[in-house]
């Protein structure tokens, strides 16, 4: 864009698949939307995510179960749930209302929000496939969650209960049967859940690029720049950025993951956003005969097959978004990975770090700013944006309209913490 055009009915803050999904629905309903993005498309967490779109998560991280493990895990530097020494004092106030969320009352009242969003999630990313004409990046593998003993499937029974109730298909498998879904497990594994709806994307990045160039071809701009701050008027809303130009628009989207909470801060939102940084390694192709996406949720991890590769990747640590990568926990998922695949061959590699924005109760933030209309906030989805991003898109859209929202959306408020 040139200096000169620094109007826009929408401005949307991020090139993420949020943002892009945003733009392109918003496109789709006539509106002239701008995307701003400091980086390319999908350089951020849409691009080294596993790819899957988990519309059967509908239960949050914060959960009566997971306060039993988390003492566990984090006394351990390279386990599924870690915090850097340096960063305990500042996620202190995130880890409280965390535990907070975790309490079967507030944890039921996010989980029907979840399965809410997932529904919408699953029908709207449907239609924006078929709309922009993707429909060849998708698969449709199913899932398998393994177990190490009758123990650990106990132990996961009230998520897939509350999963039931949602109409979720799923079966429990063992022995002959897990094997024919993936040969080439360890023996470890005695038990598993196979959910057959799961599906996935050929590659992450590649689909939130395809969608932008979809985006684009509907008319949405892109403008690239970084954005320092927001301010609100009755009718417009001005995206400040770092040159010290600005664009308005009638309305502007803030959807820049993990750097959305300044700009929400700026119009009064003090929203609880921290970072869970992800790590992964991507391996050629041919390291494994991987036939759908594997979850070791005792571990905290997925193996997923892509079109770049077998990325094996996942976790959760906490260090913010200044403090250098710590490659081991790639390394020490891929030595896991190894441990549980013994055919996987772990050379030829690459490793990756990306910054989930998370909340307290595994909730995303979606709604109006509490100070102005003219500000719409889609961020926070965790680990889940991709999975989320196209029902994001259809409530973004639906505010911009000033019509009802397709679902209801006071569990997804700012102003909730």
């Amino acid at each position: 864009m040139t200096p000169q055009h620094r109007d826009a009915e929408v401005v949307v803050i991020g090139g993420g698949v949020i943002g892009v999904s945003c733009a392109h629905l918003l496109a789709e309903e006539g509106a002239k939307v701008v995307l701003v993005e400091r980086g390319e498309i999908a350089c951020g967490a849409s691009f080294g995510n596993a790819g899957a779109f988990a519309f059967s998560d509908i239960m949050p991280l914060a959960s009566p179960g997971i306060m039993r493990k988390a003492p566990r895990w984090l006394i351990d530097p390279l386990g599924p749930l870690s915090v850097r020494p340096a960063y305990l004092p500042k996620i202190a106030p995130w880890l409280w209302r965390f535990w907070r969320a975790s309490a079967p009352q507030a944890c039921g009242r996010s989980t029907s929000a979840q399965a809410a969003l997932m529904r919408l999630a699953r029908s709207e990313t449907q239609r924006l496939i078929e709309t922009a004409g993707l429909t060849s990046m998708l698969r449709s593998d199913g899932n398998l969650e393994l177990y190490e003993s009758a123990e650990e499937l106990a132990a996961s029974m009230p998520g897939w209960q509350a999963r039931e109730e949602e109409g979720i298909e799923f079966r429990q498998l063992s022995g002959e049967e897990i094997a024919e879904l993936q040969p080439g497990l360890s023996p470890r594994f005695t038990h598993a859940t196979f959910v057959p709806g799961w599906q996935s994307i050929a590659d992450p990045s590649d689909y939130t690029r395809a969608l932008w160039e979809s985006a684009r071809r509907l008319g949405a701009g892109l403008m690239s720049g970084e954005v320092r701050g927001l301010e609100a008027e009755p009718d417009h809303a001005k995206v400040l950025l770092s040159d010290g130009s600005s664009i308005r628009g009638r309305y502007a989207v803030v959807a820049c993951g993990a750097w959305s909470r300044p700009l929400a801060a700026a119009l009064g939102d003090h929203v609880p956003l921290d970072t869970e940084r992800g790590y992964n390694t991507t391996l050629p192709g041919e390291a494994f005969d991987l036939k759908r996406q594997l979850t070791f949720a005792g571990h905290g991890f997925v193996v997923t097959r892509l079109t770049s590769g077998i990325r094996i990747g996942g976790a959760v640590e906490f260090a913010g978004l200044d403090l250098p990568p710590n490659f081991e926990r790639s390394d020490a998922m891929l030595r896991k990975a190894k441990s549980f695949l013994p055919a996987l061959r772990t050379e030829g590699g690459h490793r990756w770090m990306g910054f989930r924005p998370s909340l307290p109760d595994s909730l995303p933030v979606i709604g109006r700013s509490s100070a102005s209309a003219r500000v719409i906030h889609a961020f926070g989805h965790g680990h889940l944006g991709l999975t989320q991003s196209a029902a994001t898109a259809r409530l973004v859209a639906d505010l911009v309209a000033d019509r009802p929202p397709a679902i209801d959306l006071s569990p997804f408020r700012a102003s909730r913490f």
